[in-house]
């Protein structure tokens, strides 16, 4: 007979076991061969159950809390009565399935769980479950990250948020407690995580209805949905099992800010179709076709001239648009802001969201367009500005804005005139208005004319003081001698001061016989030079000056000083005597051309 016997425990019993078996009875009574053939046999009676597989057991008796079972195996085993369920009964002699997790524990014990036994029990009726597609109940035990938690038959499953429902879900928490249908859709074998769905069997349940729908959708025709979900573009509506969208534009005739303001979530709600892409399966609704447009019978509610009421609901370059009601709406242009301002952008004047009273100026129900105006709301001061600023009237501004061609003049707020350039000195040749007053600060001038239907009021400055051309025209009556200070260098000559603070031009012709590239070497800046009158025009306020004129009649000498003190070549007294110094024509000089001012220099001006 072999020497080895497969034992349970060990896997070998040998001929070491039956040495330390003869301890516990007498060698006489059984050889090794007879020990060796009882223990197989005694072996072969046990049953070969391996760790993690599922037997069942006959409970023996119960020893307090615990329960103790036969499963064939050479020991017992217990487990606890906690791992029975409050229906079982436990009674000796009655069969229990469990697994056996461990051959032995620390004791000496087989270890066993009835509660793995159960768990495995319901994971194979899962597993078939979602291989079959059979539907199963379940109870949703408690609300977690992400979704629920649902009693299988005894096992927890997950049921993603999502699967609850085709309807987004506001409250979770009242599904806790239910008891509904599920349908297994993933199993995960190694974690024996299990995902169930509700939504799929409620999907099953609406296809004959989304297919009757889809298939009898028309243009123009009126559902009656739930709104199912809103969003910053539009709403969703459930149509009984198909979706379709009222884009928000589409929801309310007027504007809204938010689709929330028509509509709340769960609302019945009667809407049109208006598109079905039957590719992709996309309807899209209206809620606002079914209601009256607003434009309709526009003639029986409003009139030219009327005042109303309105929202400020755009701002544009150009003007705001005010929302009468729902619908209609007005544009008020920023020239019909205000009667004296210009309006550079309508938030000068009225903000978003404000509330504001208007006139209307104009409607067009064929382009639905409605001209409105507030400056109306008041009187229009320009009708009686004559009055308050007559020709010939004397006032102080202030500075508001200066120009190539003059400065503008604030005479009270809103209320500008224009002081062109021509306008700002009688004496002085005035290149640019900041020669003469900064803006913001006060400015004496005299009204010169108003046009009431173009709104421009001419001012003046130097008609504050009395014309002194009269004056100059006997100080500097031709042919008289003087002297200038060089206060400025320009094309084809220089600007001198004369006294009495009056300019006069001198051309470079009249400062030497010989050719002058660069004036300013030659006459600097405050250099005071000889000069005589060769041309005197009252009207134009034009003196004409001469230097070589003076050279006539004096000394040598003195001619020799005047070259050599402005670096100019020498020439014979002869050349200087005979030198031209009549009338020059001066028409083409720079120094006499005025800058004009644009037409639409008092409507461009104000507040830059």
């Amino acid at each position: 007979m072999s020497e080895e016997i497969k034992d349970t425990k060990k896997g070998i019993l040998t001929t070491d076991d039956y040495e330390k078996a003869k301890k516990h009875f007498n060698d006489e009574e059984y050889s090794q061969e007879e020990f060796l053939t009882l223990a197989k046999m005694y072996t072969e009676s046990f049953k070969d159950v391996k760790e993690g597989e599922l037997v069942k057991g006959r409970i023996v008796r119960i020893q307090g809390d615990n329960v103790i079972l036969d499963v064939g195996f050479k020991s017992e085993g217990s487990i606890s009565k906690a791992e029975f369920h409050e229906s079982e009964e436990i009674k000796v002699g009655n069969e229990v399935e469990v697994v056996l997790e461990s051959v032995e524990d620390q004791e000496g014990n087989l270890v066993l769980s009835k509660q793995r036994a159960d768990f495995l029990r319901i994971w194979e009726k899962v597993v078939k479950a979602h291989e079959t597609g059979e539907i199963i109940q379940g109870k949703i035990l408690k609300r977690i990250k992400g979704g629920m938690v649902v009693d299988l038959m005894g096992m927890e499953a997950f049921l993603p948020g999502s699967q609850i429902d085709i309807r987004p879900i506001r409250d979770f928490d009242a599904f806790v407690g239910q008891t509904m249908d599920f349908k297994v859709v993933k199993v995960n074998i190694p974690t024996e995580n299990v995902v169930v769905s509700h939504k799929v069997l409620v999907e099953e349940e609406i296809a004959d209805q989304r297919d009757a729908i889809l298939n009898s959708l028309e243009k123009g025709q009126i559902l009656e949905g739930t709104v199912k979900a809103i969003t910053d573009f539009g709403v969703f509506v459930d149509l009984g099992g198909v979706d379709g969208l009222i884009h928000i534009t589409d929801l309310s005739w007027g504007r809204i800010n938010h689709p929330n303001e028509v509509v709340k979530l769960d609302q019945t709600i009667k809407v049109v179709v208006t598109d079905f892409d039957e590719e992709k399966k996309r309807i899209s609704l209206s809620l606002k076709k079914l209601l009256p447009h607003p434009w309709e019978d526009i003639e029986n509610k409003y009139k030219v001239g009327d005042k109303v009421s309105g929202r400020v609901v755009s701002l544009t370059d150009y003007g705001a648009f005010i929302e009468i009601e729902k619908g209609i709406e007005g544009l008020i242009h920023n020239s019909e802001m205000s009667w004296t301002q210009h309006i550079k952008h309508p938030s000068q004047v009225v903000a978003m969201g404000q509330v504001i009273e208007a006139v209307i100026l104009s409607l067009d129900k064929e382009e639905k367009k409605i001209s409105l105006g507030i400056k109306q709301l008041e009187p229009d001061p320009w009708d009686t500005l004559m009055q308050k600023y007559p020709v010939g009237s004397r006032h102080t501004g202030i500075a508001r804005n200066l120009t190539n061609f003059g400065v503008f003049v604030e005479l009270e707020p809103g209320v500008d005139g224009l002081v062109h350039i021509s306008d700002l000195s009688w004496s002085k040749k005035i290149r640019h208005p900041g020669e003469v007053v900064k803006k913001g600060e006060k400015l004496e001038v005299i009204v010169l004319g108003v046009d009431v239907d173009q709104r421009k009021i001419s001012l003046g400055h130097k008609q504050v003081e009395e014309n002194p051309w009269n004056h100059f025209e006997k100080l500097y009556a031709i042919g008289t001698e003087t002297q200038g200070k060089v206060v400025r260098i320009i094309e084809k000559g220089l600007i001198a001061e004369l006294p009495e603070h009056v300019d006069g031009f001198v051309p470079t012709t009249q400062m030497a016989t010989s050719k002058i590239k660069n004036v300013a070497n030659h006459f600097p800046i405050d250099d005071l030079i000889p000069l005589k009158v060769i041309e005197f025009d009252k009207e134009n306020k034009k003196i004409v000056l001469s230097a070589i004129a003076t050279l006539k009649d004096k000394t040598e000498e003195e001619i020799r000083t005047y070259l050599d003190k402005h670096k100019l070549d020498r020439v014979s007294v002869q050349e200087i005597q005979n030198a031209e110094t009549g009338k020059i024509d001066t028409s083409d000089f720079p120094i006499f051309e005025v800058p004009e001012d644009s037409q639409s220099a008092q409507t461009e001006n104000k507040d830059n």
